[in-house]
């Protein structure tokens, strides 16, 4: 083996021999010290003994080392006084979590019982929306059937009714979405979201809106209930003087009124008998409808009698007599005679008219009549028309008041064109004008 010539001299050094002989032992000595420290700084470093031997190292890893243990020794002081005092923080940290969850919760329940009291506030007033809203759908209803009643009684036009309106009352509040409480459907009000509803400058607006809505609505139908009222007073008031004045006609020509009533023909009718009964709940309106009801009947009544009564003029224009009825000097022997008629001023050839409903007994020629055509009006009345040029109806005939019976004349006993009527009682000659001033008085009242 070789070696360098280094290795060789620092070989040297510390054990001198001489070539070929083995190197003398010497006694082993123990180390000394050159300080009393364990470490020594150098003018290089530091230079730190242990178990015999020196370690030397620079000024930087020393610094690196003391740092180090520095910060160990802090980190123990502080985990230390961390668990001597962590119960009091620990409990210091819970009180005031609690504390706090306390708060929240406290504030949680008084924002509830806000929101409670503003809920039944609002479902409240919702209530009493919906009780105001079917009262408005109650009292239009029974306005309408109101309204229908009226309809039926003659010369009562019902005016002012509820027209229907592209929207209707639930729209107007609730938009277009919801359905009409006020509808034929059935279908009810879509209740707003009431949740949802809070008591907000809006909210307040939408509501004072909505009164208002419905206030307006209330003043509407007053006014209609105030005007059907109104038009059910003028109808009763009416039909009540239709009837004093009929009565009063009657009374005036000495006709029994019932006899006539149950002699009068009437049209083709019929049906189950269904009375009518009057609600013991009925109100003020209801029971005057019923007594309209029954005055109109009795008007109905006392009307269609009147048709069977000849009052009316025989012809048209203003009335003439050339002779009267009673007793006068007979125009062909100059002597006196009973005239047992009126005789009306006219030309040839104008139209001669029923002075009431009947039916045709005779028309033809007749004697001193000439042509003549004679209506019995049932209960023993009857009217005969003389002197006739034509004669347009035939025996048999039933007669409206007004129809055209022929044209005036002078056939018979006659000495010019004129009109010979006559009213009869049972057969017996009456003054016609007896009729025709009632009928006046009757249409002047």
């Amino acid at each position: 083996m070789s070696y360098s010539s280094s290795h060789v001299s620092e070989h040297s050094q510390h054990s001198p021999q001489h070539h070929g002989r083995a190197p003398a032992r010497r006694p082993h000595s123990a180390p000394t010290k050159t300080a009393s420290s364990p470490h020594q700084r150098g003018a290089s470093g530091y230079t730190l003994a242990h178990a015999g031997k020196q370690v030397r190292f620079g000024p930087v890893v020393f610094w690196i080392v003391v740092g180090t243990v520095t910060l160990l020794g802090a980190w123990s002081a502080a985990t230390a006084t961390y668990f001597a005092f962590r119960d009091d923080v620990l409990t210091r940290l819970i009180a005031r979590q609690a504390e706090m969850q306390y708060s929240y919760e406290d504030r949680i329940a008084e924002l509830r019982a806000r929101i409670d009291r503003t809920t039944s506030r609002q479902l409240l007033d919702q209530e009493q929306f919906d009780q105001k809203l079917e009262q408005i759908v109650r009292r239009q209803a029974a306005l309408d059937s109101r309204t229908t009643a009226l309809s039926a009684l003659p010369e009562t036009a019902v005016t002012g009714s509820i027209k229907a309106a592209p929207r209707t009352l639930s729209e107007k509040l609730f938009g277009r979405s919801k359905p009409s409480p006020i509808s034929d459907s059935g279908t009810t009000v879509a209740r707003p979201e009431r949740q949802s509803r809070l008591n907000t400058p809006s909210s307040v607006a939408k509501d004072q809106s909505i009164d208002t809505t419905v206030s307006r609505l209330q003043a509407s139908l007053d006014q209609i209930e105030n005007r059907q009222n109104a038009m059910l007073a003028s109808a009763e008031g009416t039909f009540e003087a239709r009837v004093q004045k009929m009565r009063g006609l009657f009374a005036d020509l000495g006709l029994n009124v019932a006899k006539m009533e149950a002699a009068t023909p009437r049209a083709g009718v019929g049906g189950p008998y269904v009375p009518v009964k009057l609600a013991a709940n009925a109100g003020p309106f209801e029971r005057q409808l019923y007594h309209v009801s029954l005055t109109r009947a009795q008007a109905d009544r006392l009307a269609r009698t009147l048709t069977q009564v000849p009052y009316r003029k025989p012809v048209v224009g203003e009335v003439e007599f050339t002779s009267g009825f009673g007793v006068r000097t007979d125009p062909f022997l100059g002597r006196p005679a009973m005239h047992t008629g009126l005789d009306f001023r006219a030309s040839t050839g104008d139209p001669v008219r029923a002075t009431a409903n009947g039916k045709v007994v005779s028309a033809g020629w007749a004697g001193g009549y000439g042509r003549m055509v004679e209506v019995d009006h049932g209960n023993g009345l009857s009217t005969r028309y003389g002197h006739l040029s034509a004669i347009h109806v035939k025996v048999g005939d039933h007669i409206q008041v007004g129809q055209v019976l022929g044209a005036v004349g002078s056939t018979g006993r006659s000495t010019g064109p004129h009109l010979h009527y006559e009213t009869r009682i049972d057969g017996e000659a009456v003054d016609p004008q007896r009729f025709l001033r009632a009928g006046a008085r009757y249409a002047a009242s």
